[in-house]
């Protein structure tokens, strides 16, 4: 079993947190990815809630590499509402061993029951290419604070490299420190994302 697997049942079994590429101020996060593009563990902290710095370690599965990037990521824009919540940020890495970089803008509106999402990156590496994505959802039931809480969504993706638009039904969950969101299509098999913050 591999470190990646090794750190995602770890954190399985570890018992409220919005998926924010930003903590609260002090705050750190780790976070786990898995899609048809790459494998990471990401680690970032937060000095104040505007923005996060981190490092992300990578298995590139395009381009059979590995390497870690240094991240940044800035919140652009917050509109707190009674009923709803809205946020834009800065995106940004860089490779600590050659000169591949990314840069681009995350951003999503969210009500208790209904979310929509999207991201947009420009990868500089091997071969320089654009991914995107957007995210709709509704939550089925409305959990109380300290419950655990479950999103059905619907993921669509496209990168340049194959230009090909791939859409799949994706699950989330979330309890106390820990968010779990489990996406599948049988063209790009899993798409995972697990975060624990503390």
């Amino acid at each position: 079993m591999g470190i990646f697997q090794m750190t995602f049942l770890i954190f399985l079994s570890i018992n409220y947190l919005e998926s924010r590429p930003i903590s609260y101020s002090g705050g750190h996060t780790l976070m786990h990815f898995n899609d048809s593009m790459k494998e990471s563990i990401y680690y970032h902290y937060s000095p104040i809630y505007k923005f996060s710095i981190g490092l992300e370690s990578i298995q590139n599965k395009v381009f059979s590499t590995n390497e870690t990037n240094i991240r940044f990521t800035y919140l652009l824009n917050r509109k707190n509402k009674k009923l709803s919540q809205r946020n834009l940020y800065f995106q940004s890495a860089i490779s600590t061993k050659n000169n591949n970089y990314v840069f681009g803008m995350h951003g999503d509106w969210e009500t208790r029951r209904y979310f929509i999402g999207f991201d947009y990156k420009e990868v500089k590496n091997i071969i320089d290419y654009t991914d995107k994505h957007i995210q709709l959802g509704f939550a089925p039931y409305l959990g109380e604070y300290g419950d655990l809480h479950t999103w059905l969504m619907v993921k669509t993706k496209k990168n340049s490299l194959n230009n090909k638009q791939i859409t799949y039904p994706v699950v989330k969950f979330f309890k106390g420190n820990v968010l779990l969101e489990l996406g599948y299509d049988k063209k790009t098999d899993w798409d995972i994302h697990l975060m624990y913050r503390f």
